[in-house]
C-alpha cells in the first residue's frame, strides 16, 4: 500500500493499494501529479493520476527499480519491458499516458536505460556478462553499438555529461572510457590505478594504539586539600597529577589525614 498526503492541504489524502499484486518499487512523475507503482514479480507498472481515479497499465516491466527514464521537460518516459524473451523499449507521453511506439533493443538482459539530456538519444547497456552499449534515437534507430571487449565482466555503470556531449562507459577491467556523441567513438580513457600516488606535500595521519605511560614522579596533592577540606574525613578526596599536560584525576578510599601526608 502507498499513502501520499499534502503539505499545502491537511485534508487531502491518497492510498494506493495494488491488492494481491503487491507493490515493489514506486516513483514519483516529472509533474508530480502521478504516481508510478511495479507490481511483486514485475507483472505490471502502473501510473495512477492523483488529480482523478484514472490509472494505466504497462505490462512485464523489465526491473521493479529500474528501467524507468524520462526527458529532461517530462514530457516522455521510456519503459523498459520484456515479453517472450526479448527487451523492448516503450515510449509513453506523459501528458495522456500513451503508448507512442515500442522497439525491440539488441541485448540479452537489458540491465538499465537512460534518456540524454538534450533529449536526443537514448542509452541502452546490457548486464554485467555481455559488454555491450547501445544508442538509440527516440523512433526506435539505432546510432550506434558499443563494445570494447567481448571476454570478461563488461559494463559497470553508464553516465551522460551534463551537455549530452560525452558518455562515460565504466568498465569492470577497471577502464572508464568517454564517447563522443557525434562519431561515438572513444576519445579518451582513463585506468583505475591499484596504487594511487598524491603528492609530495600530502600529509597522511594515521591512528595508532598505544598504551598511556603515567609519571607518577608528578604526583602531588591538590591545592583544595591543602587549604583544608572538612569533608575528608566523611567520603573521598581526589589527588590531581599530570602527564603531558592534561590533568587526570583519581578517587581513594576514605583514609586518615595522617596516612595521606605520608
Amino acid at each position: 500500500m502507498i499513502q501520499a498526503w499534502s503539505l499545502t492541504q491537511p485534508e487531502w489524502t491518497c492510498k494506493i493499494d495494488e491488492g494481491p499484486a503487491g507493490i515493489a518499487y514506486a516513483r514519483w512523475s516529472p509533474d508530480s501529479r502521478h504516481i508510478l507503482t511495479t507490481s511483486d514479480f514485475q507483472l505490471r507498472l502502473t501510473v495512477w493520476s492523483l488529480l482523478n481515479t484514472a490509472c494505466v497499465h504497462v505490462q512485464g516491466p523489465k526491473h521493479g527499480s529500474k528501467g524507468v527514464s524520462f526527458t529532461k521537460d517530462g514530457k516522455f518516459a521510456a519503459i523498459c519491458t520484456r515479453r517472450d524473451c526479448k527487451d523492448y523499449v516503450n515510449l509513453l507521453s506523459c501528458h495522456a499516458w500513451e503508448i507512442m511506439g515500442a522497439f525491440s533493443v539488441d541485448t540479452l538482459d537489458l540491465a538499465d536505460i537512460e534518456w540524454s539530456p538534450d533529449d536526443s538519444a537514448i542509452v541502452i547497456w546490457d548486464s554485467p556478462l555481455e559488454y555491450k552499449v547501445l544508442i538509440y534515437s527516440p523512433d526506435g534507430r539505432c546510432l550506434s553499438k558499443y563494445q570494447a571487449y567481448e571476454s570478461g565482466l563488461g559494463v559497470k555503470s553508464v553516465s551522460w555529461s551534463p551537455c549530452g556531449q560525452y558518455l562515460a562507459v565504466g568498465s569492470y577491467d577497471q577502464m572508464l572510457r568517454v564517447l563522443n556523441h557525434l562519431t561515438w567513438k572513444t576519445f579518451a580513457e582513463f585506468m583505475h590505478l591499484s596504487t594511487v600516488r598524491g603528492p609530495c606535500c600530502a600529509a597522511l595521519f594515521k591512528e595508532v594504539d598505544e598504551p598511556l605511560h603515567l609519571n607518577m614522579s608528578e604526583l602531588c596533592l591538590s591545592d583544595e586539600f591543602l587549604q583544608g577540606n572538612s569533608d575528608v574525613s566523611e567520603g573521598h578526596f581526589r589527588v590531581m597529577y599530570e602527564v603531558t599536560e592534561v590533568p587526570i584525576s583519581f578517587a581513594f578510599p576514605e583514609a586518615s589525614s595522617r596516612q595521606t601526608e605520608s
